[in-house]
């Protein structure tokens, strides 16, 4: 069982119930997610010592969210509760032509005011064998870099291997891009695993390779063994994940995705998915992956492993993956034609 520690912001999420439309819900589901959160989660049902570490509202939502973490199996010691509130998205759930929809309501959240002084980073590496953030945290707030950073120089004082998802998402990239590419960019050389690709690169980090358009051109060279290779090479990582994601409509997905390491690229196998909630289904393939990186599968069937977890998570409402490495391992053995288990 590996010790394993995340990074991060919890959130609430507030979805109209089915594929209701916002101007048409009278009430919201309540769930609980967030992109280190998620990868906490799964980890720990996969077996491992997993840890999240944040800081929460000390309120009754904020100790909903707490509760949701140790439900299942989350080591939540190290979270710092106070702040002024919980970050809130909400999601309108899409479907066919009509995509899924979030707005965020996160500004002032507790994790964007929080102090890096305010967590015992000696304490918290203390035996641990993985430390996992995101590019989400980082670009919430000065403050929420200023700790992310002072965690991963922590990290590489105490010998721990770091993960590291460059997870773009657009809306908090709306102001100071070339800022926010260099403060990452300034992250990298404490990271060894990382989840992207040469556009993700290109757009969180500012990658450049002479002419060519990762961010505008075609998605394929983004993917490809030379340039995965590339990347990996120029930021000195030790693996290059990424996903490869088809979207046939937002209820049906093709799902693939491929790792880069020193012994060249694998892709991984094709899965034809029809979608629940597809929200946290990148935490799930990362934490699949991980799992099998620290079980020592090999790259190729720590893929699959992940490939498999996020397959299954595509099928369960909310943020969460509530599934086993049992369950996981049954799916990569299946035809994926989903019998009843009796």
């Amino acid at each position: 069982m590996a010790k394993v520690v995340t990074l991060g912001e919890i959130m609430l999420r507030l979805s109209p119930p089915g594929y209701q439309r916002f101007a048409q819900a009278s009430d919201f589901e309540i769930n609980y997610g967030g992109a280190e959160a998620n990868v906490a989660a799964s980890l720990a049902q996969f077996g491992n010592d997993a840890a999240f570490v944040s800081k929460i509202p000390a309120n009754a939502i904020g100790d909903a969210a707490v509760a949701t973490m140790k439900k299942l199996g989350v080591d939540c010691r190290h979270i710092v509760r106070g702040g002024k509130r919980l970050g809130i998205y909400f999601l309108e759930n899409g479907a066919s032509v009509r995509p899924s929809s979030v707005v965020y309501d996160r500004a002032d959240s507790a994790i964007t005011q929080a102090l890096a002084e305010e967590f015992d980073f000696d304490t918290i590496f203390e035996g641990v064998d993985l430390f996992h953030v995101s590019g989400i945290t980082p670009v919430l707030s000065d403050t929420a870099a200023e700790l992310t950073m002072t965690a991963l120089k922590k990290t590489k004082e105490h010998g721990v291997t770091v993960s590291f998802d460059l997870n773009y998402r657009a809306k908090l990239w709306t102001e100071d891009v070339e800022g926010k590419q260099k403060m990452l960019s300034d992250m990298m050389p404490y990271v060894d695993i990382c989840f992207g690709n040469a556009r993700d690169a290109a757009k969180c980090l500012g990658y450049t390779e002479g002419d060519t358009d990762f961010i505008n051109g075609d998605y394929s060279i983004c993917v490809d063994e030379e340039h995965m290779t590339n990347v990996m090479k120029h930021y000195g990582f030790t693996h290059l994940i990424t996903t490869l994601r088809n979207s046939i409509s937002a209820s049906d997905n093709g799902w693939s995705g491929a790792i880069c390491t020193s012994s060249g690229l694998y892709q991984g196998s094709n899965y034809n998915l029809h979608i629940v909630d597809r929200v946290g289904g990148g935490d799930s393939f990362a934490s699949g992956v991980l799992h099998g990186i620290l079980s020592d599968m090999g790259a190729e069937k720590a893929l699959e492993f992940g490939l498999a977890a996020a397959a299954i998570k595509h099928t369960i409402p909310g943020d969460l993956n509530f599934i086993s490495e049992n369950e996981v391992l049954a799916l990569m053995d299946s035809d994926g034609a989903g019998r009843v288990q009796r």
